[in-house]
């Protein structure tokens, strides 16, 4: 039903799986289905929304930060680092949003104080993050971009079932822009890759 649905949208390339998402022999979200919505109880307002994407995003900068020095490989040094720079400029847009949308006028340093702290986009720690993926994965360009690629696709998954639970229409419609940008982020690492 959904692939016809799908093919009546417009929708060329649709596939209907034998055995349904069961049947899926390919690769998947890892984590319980419940990963990181404790982050996201649904009744959130969009300014704490906001709050606790700027804190995902932080918390993934915190993590290519603290991988730089576990590396050898000045290239995957420099690729880390320029991950890093990226999630500031994800965490700038969060923020800017968060001023326009409660038209508050407050400092960074005192938006950060209501931050959660030890959390990364997709709903792992910087430790859960290190912790499954050991150090002897980091040494190439592709395997870090590969990495980085799947944080972005979990981080997408987190934002999609955090609006599919929002209680808040306006919260929802957050969740779902900041799920599209994660779509976007995906784009650009895929691009990325080709590069190298």
């Amino acid at each position: 039903m959904a692939a016809q649905m799908l093919a009546g949208k417009g929708y060329k390339v649709v596939y209907n799986l034998s055995g349904g998402f069961k049947g899926w022999q390919g690769e998947a979200a890892f984590g319980a289905e419940e990963m990181g919505l404790e982050l996201f109880t649904g009744d959130e307002s969009p300014e704490k929304t906001l709050t606790v994407a700027y804190s995902l995003e932080d918390g993934l900068r915190d993590f290519y930060l603290t991988m730089i020095p576990k590396v050898k490989n000045d290239t995957v040094k420099n690729l880390f680092t320029k991950l890093a720079e990226i999630e500031v400029t994800h965490k700038d847009r969060l923020f800017d949003e968060y001023l326009a949308i409660t038209a508050k006028t407050v400092s960074r340093v005192a938006f950060e104080k209501n931050t959660v702290k030890d959390v990364a986009e997709g709903g792992l720690t910087t430790k859960e993050y290190i912790n499954l993926f050991q150090p002897s994965d980091w040494e190439s360009e592709s395997d870090i971009i590969g990495l980085a690629m799947s944080i972005e696709a979990q981080a997408l998954d987190l934002y999609m079932r955090a609006a599919a639970r929002s209680a808040n229409p306006q919260s929802k419609k957050v969740l779902t822009r900041i799920a599209n940008e994660e779509q976007t982020h995906l784009a650009e690492l895929g691009k990325l890759m080709e590069r190298i």
